[in-house]
């Protein structure tokens, strides 16, 4: 007779601000019935008398997946803030186990809370996790009309929050100052923020931002302006930047190499286009470098990964989905790129010398792909007229390994 399905061994409960009360009867009956519950040592207060044997979830997080994997058949509870899958631990522990090991009793989210209380739609706003992230992430969704849920580490950040908001010309937005949603101790205050801001805030805390005010807003489209990026002069200019990732095509969830980065302006606009999207930076001068990584928190796309050193003596471990050569470009880089990556992976190249078209016109009789040529011209000045001004032709090259 064939073994049935495994029962679950793990429960992953989420927990609110109001505690054992507010826990449905499947996890109350988890809770009462498990070996082992292991939890922040805030939710395991929450929980008061109603908890079996308890051990306090260790920093850094890591370390207790370990733990809790060790205690693998026995009946345990992890506990989580409200629903554990949304920016919670929930994903962080199943990947680590295999179907039916493991059942979830969410609780209400922070922000289906948030919402709540406030009347937003949930589809149409914007939520934001800064536990452990810069306030900049929020740069990205300044936008007046705007509305925005951000979670915070403390009541310290809310401060932070409030600052960026003025710094980039939003201070006259809204904000909600929500704490412990859903307990005995929950407040909501509203304030502006560039008014005063107080520093009781009671963990946890999140904030509801109605934004609004004069900031500059990120565009959608690629090929941002110039100025939105710090360079030394080795940026690609914004309409080559355009027809850049245009041929680089990302998608959501694609990796990619940005070798001879420059400013990171490519990169950056690589991670702009979705938010599952990964970079990695390859630039050998190390103020350049220095240059990118600010670039990129400036706006909010602090993920970027930043490698000081050339190419192709460095290169990055994981395997890219696309990559760009802006800088750099040689025989032995294309060669070693040829012999390294598999098939699929999607190649730009620019060329603005007569040495490296060539060596571009070389290559794609060879490997294929299309040649594309940029000509580009800005009316300027001569004397009470205008003239046509042309820059530097640039030779793209876009093909597929």
């Amino acid at each position: 007779m064939a073994d049935g399905p495994a029962r679950p061994w793990l429960t992953i409960v989420g927990v609110g601000e109001d505690g054992w009360d507010g826990l449905a009867p499947p996890a109350r009956a988890a809770i009462d019935a498990a070996e082992l519950v292991m939890g922040p040592a805030r939710h395991l207060a929450l929980l008061g008398d109603h908890k079996r044997r308890a051990m306090a979830w260790p920093v850094p997080f890591a370390d207790g997946v370990a733990q809790l994997l060790a205690h693998r058949g026995r009946r345990v509870v992890a506990l989580a803030s409200g629903d554990p899958f949304w920016f919670g631990a929930g994903s962080s522990l199943t990947r680590h186990l295999e179907p039916g090991e493991w059942i979830a009793h969410p609780a209400p989210s922070t922000v289906s809370l948030a919402a709540a209380r406030l009347g937003w739609a949930v589809q149409d706003m914007a939520c934001v996790a800064l536990h452990a992230a810069p306030v900049t992430r929020l740069r990205p969704y300044l936008v007046p009309g705007r509305r925005i849920v951000a979670l915070l580490r403390d009541g310290a950040a809310v401060g932070d929050v409030a600052a960026c908001l003025r710094d980039q010309g939003f201070g006259t937005s809204t904000l909600h100052l929500l704490e412990a949603l859903g307990g005995p101790r929950e407040r909501v205050r509203v304030m502006r923020a560039d008014a005063p801001i107080p520093d009781d805030s009671t963990h946890p805390v999140a904030i509801g931002i109605d934004c609004a005010g004069g900031g500059r807003v990120l565009p959608c489209a690629s090929g941002i302006a110039d100025d939105w990026f710090d360079h030394d002069g080795q940026i690609s200019k914004r309409p080559v930047r355009a027809l850049a990732l245009s041929a680089l095509a990302p998608r959501p969830g694609d990796m990619l190499w940005d070798i001879g980065a420059g400013s990171g302006s490519i990169g950056i606009e690589w991670l702009l286009a979705h938010p599952a999207n990964r970079a990695v930076a390859l630039e050998a001068d190390p103020v350049r470098a220095a240059r990118i990584s600010a670039n990129a928190k400036a706006l909010g796309m602090d993920r970027i990964e930043v490698l000081a050193g050339r190419a192709p003596d460095l290169l990055p471990d994981r395997v890219p989905d696309a990559l760009f050569i802006g800088g750099g470009l040689s025989h032995a880089l294309l060669a070693t790129l040829w012999a390294r990556l598999p098939a699929g992976v999607r190649l730009v190249a620019h060329a603005v010398t007569l040495e490296s078209e060539a060596l571009l016109a070389r290559w794609q009789a060879e490997k294929g792909g299309h040649l594309l040529r940029i000509d580009l011209a800005q009316a300027a000045p001569i004397g009470a007229r205008r003239g046509w001004r042309a820059s530097y032709p640039v030779v793209q090259w876009s093909v597929i390994l």
